[in-house]
This record gives structure tokens, sequence and C-alpha cells, in this order.
């Protein structure tokens, strides 16, 4: 029987600038999928979002997964099956305000 863990990384908050969610560790996980909802957007922008993995949850690299760019309300994913221990999202926001959440659903 497979093993299943859903987390929430950020609920609700606004943001304007880039930020990285807080390490999460999965190295247990065959595959995670990374949700973002998009509540609401202030102003015309983007957001941009990659997936970054470590070992180690200080140094990190860029996975290859990326989001498309966002730039209106709505539910956007990501999947990723090949990673180190810890995994996050780096984040790239222009000219607008997303108030969003994110949560990550691993897999194992």
């Amino acid at each position: 029987m497979k093993q299943f863990n859903a987390a929430h990384l950020e609920i609700k908050k606004s943001f304007a600038e880039g930020f990285e969610t807080h390490p999460y560790e999965v190295g247990w996980a065959d595959e995670v999928i990374f949700f973002v909802y998009i509540e609401d957007v202030i102003g015309s922008g983007t957001f941009d979002a990659k997936v970054q993995i470590s070992h180690d949850g200080i140094h990190w690299a860029d996975e290859g997964t990326a989001f498309t760019t966002i730039t209106e309300r709505g539910l956007y994913f990501v999947k990723v099956s090949h990673f180190g221990n810890y995994i996050r999202l780096k984040t790239d926001i222009k000219g607008a305000e997303f108030k969003l959440q994110i949560q990550i659903a691993s897999k194992g």
C-alpha cells in the first residue's frame, strides 16, 4: 500500500516579489505534485515558479521542472518524480501582487 502525504507550504498569503517555499523533506516519496492556487491578482504582472532539489535542505539546485508563466487566477500544478531528500519552489513575481496557496502532495 502506498503512503500519501499532503501539506500546505503557503496559505492565503499575498506576495509582490519572489520567494522560496520552506524546504520539504520527501526522500521517502516516489512522486510529488506541487499545486499553486492563485486566489487573486492585483495589478498586471507575472508569477513564475521552478522546482529546486537539495540533498541537505541548505544547498539548492534547479531540478528542471517549472510552471508556465501565470498571470491570472486559477489552479496550477507540476509533477516531479526524480529528486533528492528535500524539495521546494523558487518563485519570481513581477508587476503584480498575487494572493495564493501552495500545497505539496507526496506519494511513495
